[in-house]
């Protein structure tokens, strides 16, 4: 939708899907998830494919981490933070149990191994190391997640502590994950290809990457998986093909190999299934509207930005697009204004309303002008 660069299109496009602007459909081809939770968004429209119960706060066990990685990617891009900086290991952060990246009591660790240990490794250790050294402590760091995810809209969500360790109010939505790795994608280029990476060796200690969708030959580049007894096994993950990306998040499922398999089959399913479709070009014309009263009889019609919509690929042909706006629009028009709206309707997909801009001022009609513009209405029908 946007004649920018990758990075400010996917910027634009999380703000289109945190509104809730983007297209529903409901898919031709219906799919039944056996996750508890799932949802399957087109990242490059914002269009949503298919979700189930994705606005429930759910626990999200070690997908949580994305969270505590986009705190700390900020951090990078502000300057606060650098890759060869190094933080202390707290005996608190040493004796955390579940995943771990086995750092040391008293030693301290560069930062990019911290993210690594993190992202590759899922080590709770290495979340508390960030976290206080970024905050201070723990708890002031779940108070930095809870801000950040104000600030992005997330509505779902809540955070005890930078790890996902079971806890009541730690809680995220699937739509609350989805946007999350939306924003990390857009926000962190330069950091992103951590998610990528499938290994990482630390004090001789080598672990490899929990995401089954990495060594799948989808594409797949993030996120992260997640595990605990309440929440299931889950997954929100990304993958790209042919310059388009979808972002997948499935939780509830009962086994590491059902998650994997779930994740995959939506993905698959999801680019299988529908295309993106350009439409039009921004500043492009789509229609001249009559106008009333006008010096000029017509108004160009156009987008503000790159229109592309994603439908189920069985529906293209049948796909309808119209210009909707109430008789001949007023003048006085200015440049930029309001004035009508694009609508494109396909079978199996919801109606997508885009609003279309005057394309040129037109200022009104003198006195005169009008007079005689009132008598041809009235004597011709016309404007």
């Amino acid at each position: 939708m946007f004649k920018h660069s990758p990075v400010l299109r996917l910027l634009a496009l999380a703000a289109v899907f945190l509104a809730g602007l983007g297209a529903m459909p409901h898919p031709g081809a219906a799919f039944e998830s056996r996750a508890r939770e799932a949802l399957l968004i087109d990242a490059t429209t914002g269009t949503v494919l298919l979700e189930k119960d994705s606005h429930r706060p759910m626990p999200p066990a070690s997908m949580s981490k994305i969270m505590t990685v986009y705190l700390a990617f900020e951090a990078l891009k502000d300057g606060r933070l650098s890759l060869d900086d190094k933080l202390m290991v707290s005996e608190k952060a040493w004796r955390m149990g579940g995943s771990k990246m086995f750092v040391e009591v008293g030693k301290e660790v560069r930062v990019e191994d911290l993210l690594r240990g993190v992202i590759v490794q899922s080590g709770n250790d290495a979340c508390i190391v960030l976290a206080e050294g970024l905050a201070g402590s723990e708890e002031a760091f779940a108070e930095l997640m809870n801000r950040k995810a104000a600030e992005l809209g997330m509505e779902d969500s809540s955070f005890a502590n930078s790890t996902g360790w079971p806890h009541p109010e730690q809680r995220m939505s699937p739509r609350d994950l989805a946007t999350l790795a939306v924003r990390t994608i857009a926000d962190f280029p330069d950091y992103y290809s951590y998610y990528a990476e499938t290994t990482f060796t630390f004090t001789d200690i080598k672990q490899g990457n929990r995401n089954p969708l990495l060594y799948k030959n989808l594409g797949a580049d993030g996120l992260k998986t997640g595990h605990t007894e309440e929440a299931g096994y889950g997954l929100t993950g990304s993958a790209v093909q042919d310059g388009r990306r979808l972002i997948v998040v499935v939780n509830g499922l009962k086994s590491m190999k059902e998650r994997g398999d779930e994740a995959q089959s939506l993905i698959n399913w999801g680019f299988r299934e529908f295309d993106n479709y350009s439409l039009f070009a921004a500043g492009e014309t789509v229609e001249e509207a009559p106008v009333w009263q006008g010096v000029a009889k017509t108004v160009p019609l156009v987008l503000a930005e790159d229109l592309e919509v994603t439908l189920p690929r069985r529906s293209r042909k049948k796909m309808t697009v119209s210009v909707r706006h109430d008789g001949p629009i007023p003048t006085p028009i200015e440049e930029g204004q309001e004035v009508a709206t694009l609508v494109v309707a396909a079978p199996g997909a919801e109606t997508v309303e885009v609003p279309l801009r005057a394309g040129a001022s037109v200022e009104r009609l003198g006195l005169l002008g009008r007079f005689f513009s009132n008598v041809k209405h009235l004597v011709l029908g016309g404007s």
